[in-house]
């Protein structure tokens, strides 16, 4: 992903400047300003003493690059003045995609070995955490000294970084393997569109017994072969369709329910819908589905090697509430009393953008996208006054989700996408337009990404930042002198949309100015349905038009929260505790029965971390720092706080629990370990291993008492389709917070900023400030 320089506009003034300027590191120190410290580079008697090199960089890791200008002080502290134009945690831009591409290809041990190759995913390989904090201490915003550990040696900063890599994930056509290539880049590669010079490549494996996700390609070619099949077309003509123009192939992953779907073949089961007219490009095919109709088909050769007609099922009868265009929905009266609502920031935004580093109020992070998880958060730190960069975690996203259908029948029984691990998240993201997906003053990021053939394909606009009105963040009046205090709340958003087939995901981070970060996803799309023979009905779905029902589902969705409260790189000091509340047992302590309690119990292990959620007891978890207290000595933390939340309905044994075994628990709890990263394993498409992934790491029961903590949380809605969804699917929102407990230094009063807006607010704010009507506020 690539931030479009300059994209941060008003919403009906667009104006974009030229993506490609470079912004070398004298004028960033110059020019950037945040309340961490002053913009300029650190100067030789405020770095402080840093642990070696040696033990930061590996040797092996040193690249060969023309030798950058560097300035050395008199105490022998080389500070670097040239530019660097990548942060290691940056996406790979397009011209690393190409080289990186074209490296692995020119490895090909023959021509046919090169021209068979498939290009899944193409990404980068993320350093170590203690490469990350060299770069933001010295290199790159927030310019933080401090993140790295002191010791008695001298400082020892380097005049480069370790070289960036990136990981491809590449697809044989021609021998069916999967293969895993590692590439080292380097700027010069980088720089270099035209490929003359090329990257080295660093390893590469074939990975035995997988499927790789499918790509976009495969399924134009898998819906053309389908409908060139000449029984496919004797079968649409019984329906009475004979323009297969008309007709909607989706090529659904066969996911794996037994032997018959093991990854010595790449499979696809599609699903067939229909539209009414061919003229009409937004109507709603699915609408229409075809039943009884099974279709298997190769996808490493593209043919059709199974194909039965097992049922005649009528096509739905077409519905005049089947279009979503303005103006067609909803018997074709669109809304007319609905006055135009502006959001004005004649000002500006207030956050503040260096690259894909973003700072707004107290708050800081770096905007990070991958084509499996889409939007990444990267170094989430608060400013908190004297005690300055406050670390909260080193990553966030969302590494999988599952939508598992409720109906036994076919085929709506193998209907269960992983639509992160089979198809992309990042892959199937939306180019997003102002005035529509969001309003106001918006900074968009681009996405690069490569297609299944190697070249390389931007989604521009994939990621929007911008500021919300969020209603009140704190209200009191004194009802001795009517005076009243009221505090509005404003959040920062960020947030991408993808479409998966016929449903639509958008997922959202807010951050607010109290310390809180919500994790928010928004549902809405299309409904996947079936149809129905005269007269039929079915118990598992809510029949919604003449001949078409919409079955039972439910949608899971993981989110990955690499956390690291108070933790500078290096430091292994969280650990999680499990509170609930409970009722006081009737006795001398508790006369009037009125009495309960918040009782706390810390999760020592991976086995006792499998928790689920329990409105009843207000359950929730707290990552709490083992070394750091507030003014009250409690320790510091954030506490992780469902929201709605289900489990699976499916029986014990269902087929496709063999893949998402993850899904059995709401909260999972894992040491950090850099290779585990999808709780379903890396490949789940035809994945035939029962529990790979989460399940099986966390039966090591690796220590938690004080670990780099990683949060594994499972979330989901139950959706029993309502009349009202047809023919689209409203907004359905679902998520969790992660809010400070004991993180700031609590007040007796309110616990929330006093300030009317944080652009106020100065170093000192962690001191006592008085409101206008006496009352007495801390952060």
């Amino acid at each position: 992903m690539a931030s479009t320089q300059e994209k941060a506009t008003p919403c009906c003034t667009p104006k974009i400047k030229d993506s490609n300027k470079k912004t070398s590191s004298t004028e960033v120190l110059q020019n950037w300003s945040l309340a961490v410290g002053s913009g300029s580079a650190p100067s030789e008697d405020s770095v402080p003493k840093t642990a070696s090199m040696a033990a930061l960089i590996r040797p092996a890791e040193t690249i060969e690059d023309p030798p950058a200008t560097n300035t050395t002080t008199s105490k022998g502290i080389s500070i670097m003045t040239r530019a660097l134009t990548s942060h290691p945690l940056d996406p790979l831009s397009a011209a690393e995609i190409s080289v990186a591409v074209a490296t692995v290809r020119a490895a090909g041990a023959t021509p046919e070995v090169r021209d068979s190759m498939r290009f899944v995913e193409v990404v980068l390989v993320e350093p170590d955490k203690h490469v990350v904090a060299l770069a933001d201490a010295y290199f790159f915003p927030p310019f933080q000294p401090s993140l790295l550990p002191r010791t008695k040696r001298g400082p020892v900063i380097p005049s480069k970084l370790p070289p960036r890599r990136a990981r491809l994930v590449v697809y044989s056509k021609r021998s069916n393997e999967t293969s895993i290539w590692i590439v080292q880049l380097s700027e010069v590669h980088a720089a270099t569109r035209g490929g003359h010079h090329r990257g080295k490549v660093i390893s590469s494996k074939v990975v035995p017994d997988v499927q790789p996700p499918m790509d976009a390609m495969e399924y134009a070619e898998c819906e053309a072969v389908v409908k060139d099949f000449p029984p496919f077309q004797e079968a649409m003509k019984k329906r009475g369709i004979e323009d297969m123009d008309l007709v909607m192939v989706d090529a659904w992953c066969a996911g794996y329910h037994s032997d018959v779907d093991a990854p010595s073949r790449r499979l696809a089961k599609p699903l067939i819908f229909c539209r009414t007219e061919s003229d009409c490009p937004m109507e709603n095919g699915y609408a229409r589905p075809v039943e009884g109709i099974h279709v298997l088909v190769d996808m490493q050769n593209m043919v059709v090697i199974e194909f039965e007609d097992r049922k005649l099922v009528p096509l739905p009868p077409a519905d005049p509430l089947r279009n979503y265009t303005a103006g067609e929905t909803r018997g074709g009266v669109d809304r007319s009393d609905v006055k135009p609502l502006q959001i004005i920031q004649p000002e500006g935004p207030s956050f503040r953008i260096n690259g894909n580093f973003i700072a707004w109020q107290k708050w800081n992070f770096r905007i990070g996208f991958t084509p499996r998880e889409g939007l990444v958060i990267y170094s989430v730190a608060y400013i908190d006054g004297s005690r300055g960069r406050r670390p909260v975690a080193h990553r966030l996203s969302f590494v999988e989700m599952v939508v598992p259908y409720g109906d036994p029948n076919d085929p709506h029984y193998r209907k269960n996408a992983f639509d992160a691990g089979e198809d992309g998240l990042g892959k199937n993201a939306h180019s997003l337009k102002k005035g529509c997906d969001c309003l106001g003053y918006i900074k968009y990021f681009d996405a690069h990404f490569t297609n299944f053939t190697g070249g390389v394909e931007t989604i521009e606009n994939c990621v929007c930042l911008h500021e919300e009105d969020h209603g009140i963040l704190w209200k009191h009046q004194d009802w001795r002198t009517g005076l009243a205090e009221v505090r509005r709340s404003r959040r920062l958003t960020v947030s991408f949309v993808c479409t998966v087939a016929n449903y639509e995901y958008g997922f959202f981070w807010h951050f607010y100015q109290d310390g809180k970060i919500e994790a928010e996803v928004k549902l809405t799309g299309i409904l996947s349905l079936g149809a129905l023979q005269p007269g039929e009905t079915r118990k598992y779905g809510t029949t919604i038009a003449p001949g078409l029902y919409a079955p039972v589902h439910q949608h899971f969705f993981v989110a990955r929260m690499d956390m690291a409260v108070d933790c500078k790189p290096g430091e292994a000091f969280n650990q999680v505790v499990e509170v609930n509340l409970k009722v006081e047992e009737p006795g001398k302590e508790n006369v009037h029965n009125n009495a309960f309690y918040a009782e706390e119990e810390l999760l020592r292990s991976e086995q006792q971390a499998m928790r689920d959620c329990n409105p009843l007891t207000a359950r929730h978890w707290i990552v709490r720092n083992t070394r750091n207290v507030n003014r009250t000595g409690q320790l510091t933390g954030f506490k992780l706080v469902p929201g709605s939340n289900c489990l699976p309905l499916a029986g014990s044994e269902a087929k496709f629990l063999r893949r998402a075994a993850f899904l059995k628990h709401n909260l999972w709890v894992t040491p950090y370990a850099s290779e585990e990263m999808y709780p379903g394993g890396e490949f789940p498409n035809q994945n035939p291993r029962v529990g790979e992934g989460l399940a099986t790491w966390v039966k090591q029961n690796r220590s938690l008492e004080e670990a780099d903590i990683v949060l594994w949380y499972v979330f989901g809605v139950t959706h029993v389709p309502r009349l009202e969804d047809w023919p689209v699917m409203p907004v359905e929102r679902i998520g969790f917070m992660l809010m400070p407990h004991g993180f700031f230094n609590c007040s007796p009063a309110i616990d929330v900023p006093p300030s009317a807006t944080d652009l106020e607010l100065k170093e000192n704010d962690i001191a006592t400030k008085p409101i206008q009507n006496g009352m007495i506020a801390k952060l």
